[in-house]
């Protein structure tokens, strides 16, 4: 059982709860986002961004609350650049020390309380909100930069369009994104294509569309980045 919405306050972030069955890991395809999580077993943690799918493995009703902070809003929310939490599942405290425990001890376990879940979406967002204020918002260039590579601009056009070299670019990338604009736009590159294949797109039109060489590009790309080809993946 999976839910999302929009956040209040934190431009592009979502807010999402789950209920684990067990059984099978989730494979969670990289986005260049950074979650704020909160786990019915494991408590407050921190998911980093991911260069490659993470395979998420949950007991039997594990109960999970999520705040996605869109790609570049992270660091302003969580005090450290993002390439410090790559690849990373971090507990909360590590970062936050007595600020995230109090903030822990006001989000006892929901249990079966239907409020519960929105309860602590509630908390996330808020302390997410009053963070991000108080460091004065992200970093404007990380916005500009995302929404170009996602719309499929290249990375050289990416960087002039910003006013920066390549390297200087890269530069700002890594404490922003976690990884340089090249793996983020490979990333969001293949994200809009598996969004088109679960829309019912042909898998050659989705290649076309979304800016690879042929079929057999994206499906090179989709096995490294997702770990398992396009026909798998879709089928999951």
């Amino acid at each position: 059982m999976y839910r999302e919405r929009a956040a209040v306050g934190v431009r592009g972030a979502v807010l999402w709860s789950s209920v684990a069955e067990g059984g099978a890991p989730t494979r969670v395809l990289p986005d260049g986002c950074l979650d704020l999580l909160w786990s019915s077993r494991a408590g407050l943690l921190v998911a980093g961004p991911d260069r490659t799918a993470h395979l998420s493995t949950s007991a039997p009703g594990e109960r999970w609350v999520g705040l996605r902070l869109p790609p570049g809003t992270g660091p302003a929310v969580l005090g450290v650049p993002a390439d410090d939490l790559r690849d990373l599942r971090v507990p909360l405290v590590d970062l936050w020390g007595r600020s995230a425990a109090e903030l822990a001890d006001r989000m006892s376990d929901p249990g079966s309380d239907p409020g519960g879940a929105a309860r602590i979406a509630a908390a996330l967002e808020a302390v997410a909100v009053a963070r991000l204020r108080a460091a004065g918002g992200p970093d404007p260039l990380a916005a500009r930069v995302a929404a170009r590579l996602a719309a499929g601009a290249p990375v050289a056009a990416t960087a002039a369009e910003v006013g920066l070299g390549g390297q200087a670019l890269r530069r700002r990338c890594q404490p922003l994104f976690g990884y340089g604009p090249k793996t983020l736009a490979r990333i969001l590159r293949m994200r809009r294509a598996v969004a088109l294949a679960r829309a019912g797109t042909p898998l050659a039109e989705v290649a076309a569309r979304a800016g690879y060489a042929d079929q057999a590009h994206l499906t090179r790309e989709v096995r490294e980045l997702a770990g398992v080809p396009p026909t798998r993946l879709l089928a999951s």
